[in-house]
């Protein structure tokens, strides 16, 4: 009998045509697998920029468009070009601006380029207003003409800062609104200038937004802290029912929730009750239409942004460690601040940076519970745009809570990153 050996079998090899075929078909599966993500996600892509990127854009180009002036006064802007702003306007741009009022089709756009030039020089409505309604004033005049008519009809017309108003307007794109956003414009020069002290008043409101945002989120820090921790040591069971009542408020509209506030912080309300009924105070504490009564109801409906992320870290710290630095000679309340707490500062940067983000664009708490030194810089965004009907000024204010919250964002990611390389 003859025994027979078996040998192990040698691994595929593969010959010169065969490996380049078969690199050419991976690529391909690979080309199509890149494909189908990009065709899965690209519904997503369109919906965000549509409903985000488009009008995110058209607010920052609103924010420096100028187009009253410039799409109205065209041949006056054109004759004003060359003009040195200190002597008297040449003839030639009286004929112009005779020429473009003359050009207006509808009284409702004469009225738009009146109310823009009154933004800039007061009584500028009244004059334009005026002369567009007194118009023909001739034809076939010479510039000279046209200059003496205009100042027969209102001397106002030889006054240089109506001039100086058109004049700086004349072109399309201006930074004007950014620089009247942060209490600065131009003068008659084009210098940058600061305004003075009796119109300076942008300065004011965002540094009461950001002082409003700041103690907003600090106390949600310290509210969020301590309840997140507790929250974090309950078992499951028990931590879900907890984060229930934690988010109840979510489903509960703003408004309603801001009403319930008015009811207990008005003079006769439940709190100031509770307080006299304590002896804590003999009188009713002004709590409503100010700005405690602001902080407070902010407190209550941002806290919820606090708690989940400082949770969701706190949930991931292991509890051994203080237990390990206790065992090692650390004392309970040390072995909390020095080891457990720095472990837990993703979640309070997360959290601080979403409290206050949110809080620098709230609008209606402050608009309902405080007084008029307690308003926000969105209460001027919708006072511009609903009111006023100044739609550069308010995407102007806009752009400024665009870029803070931008700035914000790039400062928490570098910290973000610095903190993972130390790790």
């Amino acid at each position: 009998m003859t025994a027979t050996v078996s040998l192990p079998m040698a691994p595929p090899t593969l010959d010169s045509a065969t490996g380049p075929a078969l690199a050419v078909q991976l690529r391909r599966v690979e080309r199509r697998k890149r494909l189908r993500a990009i065709a899965l996600t690209l519904p997503l892509l369109i919906f965000l920029a549509v409903t985000f990127l488009v009008p995110l854009g058209a607010l920052l180009v609103r924010a420096v468009e100028n187009p009253e002036v410039a799409g109205t006064l065209g041949q006056t802007g054109d004759a004003l070009a060359n003009w040195d702003r200190k002597t008297a306007p040449p003839d030639a741009a009286y004929a112009a601006l005779l020429a473009d009022l003359t050009a207006i089709p509808e009284t409702a756009q004469a009225g738009i380029l009146a109310r823009r030039l009154n933004t800039e020089v007061s009584g500028a409505r009244s004059l334009i207003m005026g002369t567009y309604r007194a118009l023909p004033l001739g034809t076939g005049l010479n510039p000279a003409q046209a200059k003496d008519k205009l100042l027969a009809h209102d001397p106002r017309w030889a006054e240089l800062p109506y001039w100086w108003a058109i004049a700086k307007n004349s072109s399309r794109w201006t930074p004007d609104y950014l620089l009247a956003s942060v209490d600065l414009k131009r003068d008659a020069q084009g210098h940058v200038v600061r305004v003075g002290a009796q119109e300076a008043a942008f300065s004011d409101i965002l540094l009461r937004t950001f002082s409003i945002s700041a103690i907003v989120t600090l106390l949600c820090i310290m509210l969020g802290y301590p309840l997140a921790y507790w929250l974090s040591t309950l078992n499951e069971r028990r931590a879900n029912l907890m984060m229930i009542l934690v988010l109840l408020p979510f489903w509960t509209s703003v408004l309603v929730r801001i009403a319930a506030w008015i009811v207990l912080l008005q003079t006769n309300g439940l709190v100031n009750r509770l307080l006299m009924f304590t002896g804590l105070t003999g009188e009713p504490v002004p709590l409503l239409f100010n700005r405690l009564g602001v902080v407070i109801a902010m407190v209550h409906i941002l806290l919820p942004f606090m708690i989940l992320p400082l949770y969701s870290v706190m949930k991931s710290v292991p509890a051994n460690y203080v237990r390990a630095a206790v065992s090692l000679g650390s004392a309970p309340l040390a072995a909390f601040f020095r080891v457990y707490v720095p472990q837990t500062y993703p979640g309070v940067a997360a959290g601080g940076l979403l409290v206050f983000i949110t809080s620098i664009g709230y609008y209606v708490t402050p608009a309902l519970l405080g007084g008029a030194g307690d308003q926000m810089l969105s209460y001027y965004v919708a006072q511009y745009t609903n009111v006023e009907v100044n739609w550069g000024m308010a995407c102007a204010l806009g752009s400024v809570l665009l870029t803070t919250t931008l700035v914000l964002y790039a400062v928490y990611r570098r910290f973000a990153k610095a903190e993972l390389s130390l790790g």
